[in-house]
C-alpha cells in the first residue's frame, strides 16, 4: 500500500510538471509571457486598420508595419494607439523583432502638418526596435515642396534613432522593400486581407488559450483523482470508477475538439499551398503555421501526459475494485466454509448398525457433494488472490493472509472430511462384524430350535444332529468375534460407551450361544454313545424328576431349566445358569426348544420391525431431500410450472414432521428394545401420542394426490426421479406413510402371537389396540373431512367417536300424519357421525374419479345435540335396531345397524357419552353442598346399605382402567324378581355393560318412554307402580307440613335416597342444602313419583322391560334450584 501511494504521488507530480511545461510553452509561443495581450481584447481597435502587420519583410528579414493613410489618425485615443502598436510588435518572433521593424508610413493623400504629427506620435509611442522609417510624402505640389523644405530644416525634431526617409512615390519605396513584400495599395504583390488576418489571428490565439486551459483543467482533474480516498465497499468503488471514467471521457472529448480546432486553423493557413503547390506562404503565414503546429504539439503532449496518469489511476481503481470484490467474496466464502465445517463437525455419530452407518455415510457423501461447490469457490478465490499477488497488486499485504487462510480452511475441511469417512468406514466394518456375529448366533439358535427332540433320541438322529452342529460351528471362523480385546484395540478411536456396551452384548450372546452348543453336543454325544436298542417311551414316575428351582409358571412364565441351554429367560430377561438332573433332559429339552423357537421368531419379527423402520426413515429422507428441498432450489425453479410453485405443503403434507419423529425418536427407541423384543409394546405406548401426526397426513392425502395427478408429467419430477435413480415415481413414495402406519398393527400381531406367556404381552396387546384405535381415528377423520353443507365448525362438536351407515326411520310427534306414516315404513339411508357433543345425520354420495377423488362425500342433513338426546337400546322385533330420540321424544329416529355387533358398539358409545354428561351434571350439583355434608346417623334397622356393591364396582373398574366408573347413581339398579319378606325389594347393582335384559336407561326428561311402557304393559305379572330404590332424584313438587325437622327444598332440588329403614321410612339427604332425615315412602312417591331426576328407575317382575337414559336440561336446572322446606315425617 505504501509503495502504491508513493507511485501515485510520483505519477501526479510528473503530470503536474508536464502540464505546467505545456502552459509555459504556450505562453512563450504566443509571447504572452512578455505582453499578455490578445487580439480578441483589442479587436475593435485592430479592426480600424490605422496600422497593420502585412507579413512583408525587409531585405534582412525585418518585419514591416504599415501605417496606411488614415484620415482620423490624429483622433485615435492614445490607449488604443499604444495597444495596437504593442500587439503588432509582439506578433513576430523574438529573433525577427530583435532585428527591428521597418515602418512604412503612407501619407500621400495627407498634408505635411499631419505627416509631421503622425511621425512624431509614432516615434514617441513605438514600443519596439526600429530598423528604418519610410514615409510616402504628400503628392500635392505645394505640400510636397513644403515637406522637403520643412523636413530638412526641422530634422532634429523627429527624435528617432533610425533614419527617416522621405519618399515621393511607391517606386522609390520598392527600392527599399521588395515588391513582393509590399501590399497591393503600395504597389506590391503581397496578398493581404486585414479581416482575414484578424480572424486568423483571433483563432490562433483562441486555440492557444484552449491548449493552456486544457492543461490547467487536466492539472486540477489529476489532483482531484489523486486525492480521492478509496472506498471500502464494492458498490462505492464501482461507482467511483464509473464517475472518474466518465470525467476522463469528457476530458478526452475536449482534447479531441481542441485538436480538431487546431487542425482546422492549420488547414486554413496551408490551404493556398494545398490548392496551388506553387504558392509560397509569406513569413507571417509561415510563423502562424509554426505557431499552430507547436500548439498542437503541446496539446498532444498534454493528452499523452494525462493518458499516462489515467492509466495508473485507472489501474489503481480497478485494483481497488478487485480488492473490494475479493474481500467481499472472502467474507462470504469464509462464512460458507465455517458453516460447512460446523456441519461436518456435527457428523459425530458413528452409527448403531450397518444400515445406520450406511445412511450416515450416504448423508456424508450428499453433504460432501453439496459442500464441494463451496470448497471449489474458496480455492478459486484463493487462486484469484494469488494472481493479484503475482501482478503486484498494491494491497498485497492484505491479500496474502486471506489467501493463506483460504488454503488452510480448504485443506482442513478436506482432511476432516477424509477422517470422517475413514471413521464411518471403520464403524461400518465393525458393525458388519457385529451383525455377522449376531446373524450367526441367530442361525445357531434357530438350528438348535429346529432340531426335533424325538429324532435325537436315536443314535443315528443324535449323530446327524451332532454333524449339523459341527458343520455350523465350522462356519464361525469368519463370522464370530474371536478376541474382544483385539476388537477394542483395533476400533478404539471410534468406540463410545454405547458401542462398547453393544459389543459386549454381542460377545456375551455369542458366548451364550456357543455354551448352548457345547451343552447340546454333550447331550447328543451321550445319546449317540448309548446302546442301539429302541427306547420305549414310558411315562416317568413323579419322584423321578428333580424339582426345578424356578417358581410356579404363574410368577415366572419364562423360566426354563435345562442342562443343554444353561440359559434361563426370566421376567427381567437376565441369563443365569442352573443344573438339572440327567433324567430331566428329555422334558427339559422339549420345553427349551419351544421357548427357543418362540424367542427366535420374536427376534425375527423385531429385526423386521427395525430394518423396515430404518428403510422407511431413509425413504422419507430421500423424498424430502430429492423432491421437497429441490422445489426451493433456485437452480431447479425453471423446471417448476407456475401453478405448482408454493404448493409444497399440499404435495408433501407434514411428511417432514413424520420423518423427524421417526428418525429422532421412534427409531432410536426401537433400537433400545432389540435385545428384548417382548417388551417392544412399551415403546409403542410411550410414543402413541406422537402417532397422531398421521391423521393430519392422511387428511391431506386427497389434496396431495389430486395435485400429483395434475403435474405428474412435470419435467421437474422427472428430473428429480432421474437424479435419485428411482424406478418408482413420487406418488409411490407419498403413499409410504399410509402403508407404514398400517404395517405396525401386523407386526404387533405377529409379536403378540409369539409372546403370549411373556411379561410384555399386556403391553403388546394394549399397543395393538392403540394402533388400531389410531387407524380407526384416521379412517373416521377421512370420512369427516368429506362432510359438505355443515355451516358450523366441526371441531366444536368435540372428538369424533364413531361413524357408519344405517337405515333410519323417523317417528316424530310433530308433522303431518301422512308424512309420519310414510316415514315409518320407508327407511332412509343415512351416514351417522357421533361426536362428543352432537350426532350428525348425512346422506352419502358416491363420487366419480380416481384414487382419493373416488371417495364418497357426505351431504349434511341435520344434527342432534347430545345434551337433549336419549336412547332406547332395544326395539321390539329386530335385534339390530335401537332408538335415538330428542326433546322428550318429539323427534324419534329408529336406527337399524348392519349387524347386532355394530349396534352394540354404537349403543355402548352413546351410553358412555350420556353417562359422562350425567356425571358432570352431578358433580356440579354436589360441588356447593360438599362442605356442608353431615355424618350419617344409624337407624334402628340392621339393613345393609346397597352402596357397598357400588363401591366394589368402583374399585374393580378403576383396576381395569375402564372409561366408566361405578359411581353411585350411575349404575342401572333393577329390582329382584322375588321380594324379600318385610324388606321391600332386594336391590342388585349392575354395571353399565349389563345384559340386554337390563339394558334400559330411563330419561332425565321423563321417567319412562313410550316404547318401554308398551313393552311393560305386554309383559304381564308386574304393575306399573314405581318402586323406591336408593339413588338420586329431582323433587317435582313442594311439600310443606309442620314436623319436628325441616328440609330446605323446593321443586327442582336434588335429593338422595340413602337406604330404607323400618316402618316404611327412607333416610333421605337433600344434596342442595346438605340436610338429612327420615321420610315416609308414600310421601316420597308423591314428591318424586313424576320427577325428572338425574336417574329414575323402572322395573317389572318379568325382568324384560326396557328403559332409556338421557341427559336433559332438568339436570342442569336442578344444580341451580332455589330452596323451600318440607318436613321429615316419622311414622
Amino acid at each position: 500500500m505504501r509503495r502504491w501511494l508513493h507511485t501515485e504521488e510520483m505519477a501526479l507530480e510528473e503530470l503536474m510538471q508536464r502540464l505546467n511545461a505545456v502552459s509555459q510553452c504556450t505562453d512563450e509561443i504566443m509571447h504572452q509571457d512578455i505582453i499578455p495581450l490578445y487580439a480578441a481584447d483589442i479587436h475593435d481597435q485592430l479592426k480600424k486598420q490605422f496600422a497593420y502587420l502585412s507579413g512583408g519583410r525587409g531585405g534582412d528579414g525585418c518585419p514591416v508595419i504599415t501605417f496606411p493613410d488614415y484620415p482620423a489618425f490624429s483622433e485615435i485615443p492614445e490607449k488604443e494607439f499604444q495597444n495596437v502598436l504593442t500587439y503588432l510588435t509582439s506578433i513576430p518572433s523574438l529573433r525577427d523583432a530583435g532585428i527591428g521593424f521597418i515602418l512604412v508610413i503612407d501619407r500621400r493623400q495627407d498634408k505635411w502638418t499631419s505627416v509631421k504629427a503622425s511621425i512624431l506620435r509614432i516615434a514617441a509611442s513605438f514600443p519596439g526596435n526600429l530598423q528604418l522609417v519610410l514615409v510616402l510624402r504628400p503628392t500635392g505640389l505645394f505640400h510636397r515642396a513644403l515637406s522637403d523644405i520643412a523636413f530638412k530644416f526641422n530634422k532634429d525634431e523627429f527624435k528617432m534613432k533610425v533614419p527617416i526617409i522621405m519618399l515621393g512615390s511607391v517606386s522609390e519605396l520598392q527600392g527599399y522593400i521588395d515588391k513582393t513584400q509590399l501590399t497591393e495599395d503600395l504597389g506590391g504583390t503581397l496578398d493581404y486581407c486585414h479581416n482575414r488576418w484578424l480572424s486568423r489571428r483571433t483563432a490562433i490565439e483562441g486555440f492557444a488559450q484552449k491548449v493552456k486551459q486544457t492543461a490547467q483543467i487536466l492539472q486540477s482533474f489529476g489532483t482531484e483523482l489523486a486525492e480521492t480516498e478509496l472506498p471500502n465497499d464494492v458498490q462505492s468503488t464501482s461507482s467511483l470508477l464509473a464517475t472518474h471514467t466518465e470525467k476522463k471521457d469528457k476530458m478526452k472529448e475536449d482534447i479531441r475538439l481542441a485538436v480538431e480546432q487546431g487542425d482546422d486553423i492549420l488547414g486554413s493557413i496551408t490551404k493556398p499551398v494545398t490548392e496551388n503547390p506553387e504558392y509560397k506562404l509569406n513569413q507571417d503565414q509561415l510563423d502562424n503555421q509554426t505557431t499552430v503546429e507547436r500548439l498542437l504539439a503541446q496539446l498532444h503532449e498534454t493528452e499523452s501526459a494525462f493518458d499516462e496518469f489515467w492509466i495508473k489511476h485507472q489501474q489503481k481503481l480497478e485494483q481497488c475494485l478487485h480488492l473490494r470484490n475479493f474481500e467481499q467474496n472472502f467474507r462470504e466464502v469464509k462464512a460458507a466454509l465455517d458453516i460447512v465445517s460446523e456441519r461436518l463437525s456435527a457428523f459425530t455419530d458413528v452409527g448403531n448398525s450397518c444400515s445406520h452407518v450406511e445412511h450416515i455415510l450416504k448423508d456424508l457423501v450428499n453433504f460432501e457433494e453439496k459442500s464441494r461447490e463451496t470448497v471449489a469457490k474458496a480455492r478459486m478465490l484463493a487462486s484469484e488472490g494469488d494472481a493479484f499477488i503475482q501482478s503486484n497488486h498494491y494491497a498485497v499485504d492484505s491479500i496474502i493472509p486471506k489467501c493463506s487462510e483460504l488454503h488452510h480452511l480448504c485443506d482442513a475441511f478436506t482432511t476432516e472430511m477424509e477422517q470422517k469417512r475413514n471413521v464411518l468406514n471403520k464403524s461400518l466394518e465393525l458393525h458388519g462384524l457385529l451383525e455377522k456375529s449376531m446373524k450367526w448366533c441367530d442361525e445357531g439358535i434357530y438350528l438348535l430350535a429346529s432340531q426335533p427332540v424325538d429324532k435325537c433320541q436315536s443314535q443315528d438322529g443324535a449323530e446327524s444332529a451332532l454333524l449339523e452342529i459341527e458343520k455350523f460351528l465350522d462356519t464361525g471362523a469368519g463370522n464370530k468375534i474371536k478376541e474382544l480385546k483385539k476388537v477394542y484395540r483395533e476400533y478404539a478411536h471410534i468406540l463410545n460407551e454405547d458401542l462398547k456396551e453393544h459389543i459386549q452384548k454381542v460377545f456375551q450372546k455369542q458366548e451364550s450361544m456357543e455354551e448352548m452348543f457345547q451343552k447340546r453336543q454333550v447331550s447328543l454325544k451321550k445319546l449317540a454313545a448309548k446302546q442301539t436298542r429302541p427306547v420305549q417311551p414310558v411315562a416317568p414316575r413323579p419322584e423321578a424328576f428333580v424339582k426345578s428351582p424356578c417358581t410356579s409358571p404363574g410368577l415366572q412364565r419364562d423360566c426354563v431349566s435345562n442342562t443343554e441351554s444353561g440359559v434361563l429367560r426370566k421376567v427381567n430377561y437376565r441369563r443365569g445358569k442352573t443344573e438339572t438332573s440327567e433324567l430331566h433332559q428329555s422334558r427339559g429339552g422339549s420345553t427349551m426348544d419351544d421357548e427357543e423357537n418362540l424367542a427366535v421368531l420374536r427376534q425375527h419379527v423385531m429385526n423386521e420391525l427395525i430394518e423396515t423402520e430404518r428403510a422407511y426413515v431413509e425413504e422419507l429422507l430421500c423424498v424430502l431431500e430429492g423432491y421437497a428441498a429441490e422445489m426451493d432450489n433456485p437452480l431447479m425453479a425453471h423446471l417448476i410450472s407456475p401453478e405448482l410453485q408454493n404448493k409444497k405443503d399440499i404435495l408433501f403434507g407434514n411428511m417432514e414432521e413424520i420423518y423427524h419423529f421417526h428418525n429422532r425418536i421412534f427409531l432410536r427407541e426401537l433400537e433400545n428394545y432389540v435385545e428384548y423384543p417382548e417388551l417392544v409394546g412399551r415403546c409403542f405406548l410411550d410414543q402413541m401420542e406422537d402417532f397422531q401426526i398421521y391423521e393430519k397426513y392422511c387428511q391431506n392425502k386427497p389434496r396431495s394426490e389430486s395435485l400429483w395427478r395434475q403435474f405428474s408429467d412435470s419435467v421437474f419430477f422427472q428430473e428429480c426421479q432421474r437424479k435419485l435413480d428411482h424406478k418408482l415415481s413420487l406418488d409411490s413414495y407419498l403413499l409410504k406413510p399410509v402403508q407404514r402406519i398400517t404395517k405396525y398393527q401386523l407386526l404387533l400381531k405377529e409379536m403378540l402371537k409369539y409372546s403370549k406367556n411373556c411379561e410384555g404381552a399386556e403391553d403388546l396387546q394394549e399397543a395393538l389396540n392403540s394402533i388400531l384405535g389410531i387407524l380407526k381415528a384416521v379412517n373416521d377423520s377421512m370420512h369427516q373431512i368429506a362432510i359438505t353443507g355443515y355451516d358450523g365448525n366441526l371441531n366444536e362438536l368435540g372428538k369424533l367417536l364413531m361413524q357408519g351407515s344405517f337405515n333410519v326411520w323417523t317417528d316424530h310427534k310433530k308433522g303431518h300424519s301422512k308424512v309420519k306414516d310414510l316415514a315409518r315404513f320407508k327407511p332412509m339411508q343415512r351416514h351417522l357421525f357421533l361426536h362428543e357433543k352432537a350426532v350428525l345425520f348425512c346422506k352419502k354420495r358416491e363420487e366419480n374419479g380416481e384414487g382419493y377423488e373416488k371417495a364418497p362425500s357426505y351431504s349434511y342433513k341435520h344434527s342432534l345435540n347430545m345434551a337433549a338426546v336419549g336412547i332406547t337400546e332395544n326395539v321390539k322385533g329386530d335385534a339390530k335396531k335401537f332408538e335415538i330420540w330428542y326433546n322428550a321424544r318429539e323427534e324419534v329416529y329408529i336406527i337399524q345397524a348392519p349387524t347386532p355387533e355394530v349396534k352394540a358398539t354404537w349403543v355402548n358409545e352413546i351410553r358412555k357419552v350420556l353417562t359422562s354428561q350425567l356425571q358432570a351434571c352431578r358433580e356440579a350439583s354436589q360441588h356447593r353442598t360438599l362442605e356442608h355434608t353431615q355424618s350419617l346417623p344409624l337407624p334402628a334397622s340392621s339393613c345393609t346399605s346397597p352402596s357397598r356393591n357400588n363401591i366394589r364396582n368402583m374399585k374393580k373398574m378403576d383396576e381395569r382402567k375402564a372409561d366408566l366408573t361405578g359411581l353411585e347413581g350411575y349404575v342401572t339398579t333393577v329390582a329382584s324378581k322375588y321380594p324379600e319378606k318385610g324388606k321391600g325389594w332386594a336391590k342388585t347393582s349392575h354395571s353399565l355393560d349389563a345384559s340386554e335384559e337390563n339394558d334400559g336407561w330411563s330419561s332425565a326428561e321423563e321417567p319412562l318412554n313410550s316404547s318401554d311402557a308398551e313393552e311393560e304393559a305386554g309383559g304381564g305379572g308386574g304393575g306399573n307402580e314405581m318402586k323406591l330404590i336408593p339413588g338420586k332424584y329431582t323433587v317435582v313438587t313442594d311439600y310443606e307440613k309442620g314436623v319436628s325437622e325441616e328440609f330446605a327444598v323446593k321443586s327442582g332440588d336434588l335429593v338422595q335416597l340413602i337406604r330404607e329403614g323400618e316402618d316404611g321410612l327412607w333416610y333421605v339427604k337433600n344434596l342442595t342444602t346438605g340436610r338429612e332425615g327420615w321420610i315416609p315412602a308414600n310421601n316420597l312417591l308423591m314428591l318424586i313419583g313424576n320427577s325428572k331426576s338425574a336417574q329414575s328407575l323402572s322395573s317389572s317382575e318379568s325382568g324384560t322391560a326396557s328403559s332409556t337414559l338421557s341427559t336433559s336440561s332438568s339436570c342442569s336446572d336442578s344444580c341451580n334450584a332455589s330452596s323451600t322446606s318440607f318436613s321429615d315425617i316419622k311414622g
